[in-house]
């Protein structure tokens, strides 16, 4: 589940070992509880003690942040860490009486959890309330319930799943979710196109259908035409890509699009496709498909063996290949 990878991810930051945490490398400057006069919580009374501790085989702050800090250090983040795990191992180091679970998750704005075999968007989820980016890349999540999803969600990136249905997820959607990212899964049109609409996800801006199974161009744009707020569009890698109108078709639908497969719509390709939408007799369910082959190996070539001699009533062999094509 997506609970156990968030588990197995916080404790591979180590938030409660050296140099973070409580422990005999800090254990002068913080105490069990607070102070019967209401000081600080953990600070020692006497500075002069707390130096003396310091230097007995402690470490200070400064130099358990160096060994978060240089990149050297064997305590180091790796680079392509997230700030807000930096930020978290900074709070382990500084004030580590704050690190508990209420406190951990409310700092999370952005989770990736990326081909780490998850197949379940549980209910746990719902602890991290100010979670806006949720990045679930290159798992195995064949269905996700959206009642499992924080409300703030902005950024949902499903890429590289199995998922094959949309139901689940259009129950209850985050209402503010701006990007939907669900190329290369399972999903087949027309059964899905009807929860791709602004009934569903009024906010949308960003949506990626990439290397699905979608054919209908037809119905397709008619559900995509009510995401007023949509401006990027991925479908690239669906078979209704082949027909021979469908960017022109697409651009004349979508007016309000700016980019369509990673490309820009210019004003001039907007203007050459102008009044394609109002001609659907033009979109055919058939595509041409065009295969060259550049160079064969591992055939033996029948020419260069054979150098007969004008005349010569050697038997002549003939090679033949049959290639098949599966798509």
């Amino acid at each position: 589940s997506v609970s156990a990878a968030f588990r197995e991810h916080l404790r591979r930051l180590g938030l409660q070992d050296f140099p973070c945490g409580l422990g005999s490398w800090n254990k002068s400057r913080f105490n069990a509880g607070t102070s019967s006069h209401g000081g600080r919580l953990g600070l020692e009374a006497d500075p002069a003690g707390q130096e003396e501790a310091v230097r007995l085989g402690e470490e200070s702050p400064e130099v358990l942040m160096e060994l978060l800090s240089d990149r050297h250090s064997p305590w180091a983040l790796p680079p392509d860490c997230s700030p807000q795990d930096q930020h978290l191992r900074e709070m382990a180091v500084l004030t580590p009486e704050l690190i508990h679970s209420s406190n951990i998750f409310q700092v999370f704005r952005s989770l990736r959890i990326i081909g780490k075999g998850v197949e379940e968007v549980d209910e746990g989820l719902l602890q991290l309330q100010q979670l806006e980016e949720l990045i679930l890349s290159a798992n195995q999540i064949s269905r996700i319930t959206s009642a499992n999803l924080p409300r703030m969600l902005k950024v949902l990136e499903l890429c590289c799943n199995a998922v094959a249905d949309l139901q689940d997820l259009c129950s209850q959607p985050p209402p503010e979710l701006q990007h939907l990212g669900l190329g290369y899964n399972r999903l087949r049109g027309p059964l899905q196109d009807k929860y791709l609409t602004a009934d569903f996800w009024p906010n949308l801006v960003s949506l990626d259908l990439s290397f699905n199974n979608f054919t209908d161009l037809l119905g397709l744009v008619s559900q995509l035409s009510s995401l007023q707020k949509l401006r990027v569009l991925v479908l690239q890698g669906n078979p209704l890509a082949l027909i021979p109108t469908y960017r022109g078709f697409l651009v004349d639908s979508l007016p309000k699009l700016s980019i369509l497969d990673d490309i820009h719509i210019g004003p001039d390709e907007r203007h050459q496709f102008h009044g394609l939408a109002r001609q659907p007799e033009l979109i055919r369910s058939e595509a041409r498909v065009v295969v060259s082959v550049g160079e064969v190996k591992g055939i033996p070539d029948s020419s260069a063996q054979q150098q007969l001699e004008v005349g010569s009533e050697a038997p002549v062999i003939t090679y033949s290949y049959h290639v098949t094509y599966e798509f």
